[in-house]
């Protein structure tokens, strides 16, 4: 029994100090090199979503001419206007089909900019998953890429994963036994989220100046180099809005459609 805990409890997740990034446009890449020496085989890279939007030039500078809400409408696709919120104190989105306040836009640790969410971000993801694995001749490697979301009646913010590469997301119980020998219906974990909200409580939300972590030894995870696809029912990754257990909250309040942008 000891020996079971010990070797499900042995996940290290280090975070990496990089320089400062600085918007609206930096070298992700080299900054990526010069902070990382080497990635060890069967590791999961983290990297926050804001460095890698700085990467792209996904920034805008703070204008009067230029409202966060008009911004908020064009990237969204679909939005609640404020008057819906208590307080006003956001716009709340569905946007890549994630539900995140303000379209995932950020002002903080952005220098006087707006940062946006990554452009392409399917994409993006695995041309660095794909980068990362050359770079550093790994053949086993995973990559997340991440941002701060908040979860309904609680306070305070926790990380979640906007788009993963080269590991399964989901590790499926259905069908096995409990403890109690009564098989699982429904309970699926996810693998993705539950790694980027580790991450990002370690890699912080203020100066600490650490957007990219490390995690090893995870003997849950199943590495691969294609596309996550099941053919079983119910299990992928991502849910369609009407099939969504929360779908009668979501229903329910008269959503907007914001200025789509393709997401490859």
């Amino acid at each position: 029994f000891l020996q079971y805990i010990w070797y499900y409890s042995k996940m290290n997740i280090k975070t990496v100090k990089t320089r400062v990034l600085k918007p609206p446009k930096d070298d992700l890449l080299l900054a990526i090199r010069k902070s990382i020496k080497k990635l060890p085989e069967k590791s999961i890279v983290v990297i926050t979503s804001k460095v890698v939007s700085i990467w792209q030039g996904r920034c805008l500078k703070m204008q009067e001419n230029l409202k966060k809400d008009n911004l908020v409408i064009k990237e969204a696709d679909f939005y609640l206007p404020r008057s819906f919120v208590p307080n006003a104190w956001c716009m709340h989105t569905l946007k890549n089909n994630i539900f995140i306040p303000s379209a995932g836009i950020d002002e903080s640790n952005a220098a006087g900019f707006y940062i946006l969410w990554p452009k392409g971000l399917k994409t993006t993801t695995k041309n660095l998953w794909s980068w990362l694995r050359k770079t550093y001749k790994v053949k086993n490697l995973g990559l997340i890429i991440t941002d701060s979301h908040t979860i309904p009646l609680r306070r305070g913010v926790m990380g979640i994963s906007l788009s993963h590469y080269g590991f399964e997301p989901l590790k499926d119980y259905r069908g096995k036994p409990d403890l109690f020998g009564r098989p699982f219906k429904m309970t699926q974990t996810n693998i993705a989220d539950g790694l980027a909200a580790a991450s990002v409580v370690l890699m912080g939300e203020g100066s600490e100046s650490t957007p990219i972590a490390i995690i090893e030894d995870i003997p849950f995870v199943r590495f691969t180099s294609k596309p996550f696809k099941t053919r079983k029912p119910f299990s992928s990754f991502e849910i369609k809005t009407k099939e969504d257990l929360y779908y009668p909250l979501f229903s329910s309040v008269p959503w907007k459609k914001g200025g789509k942008i393709k997401n490859s």
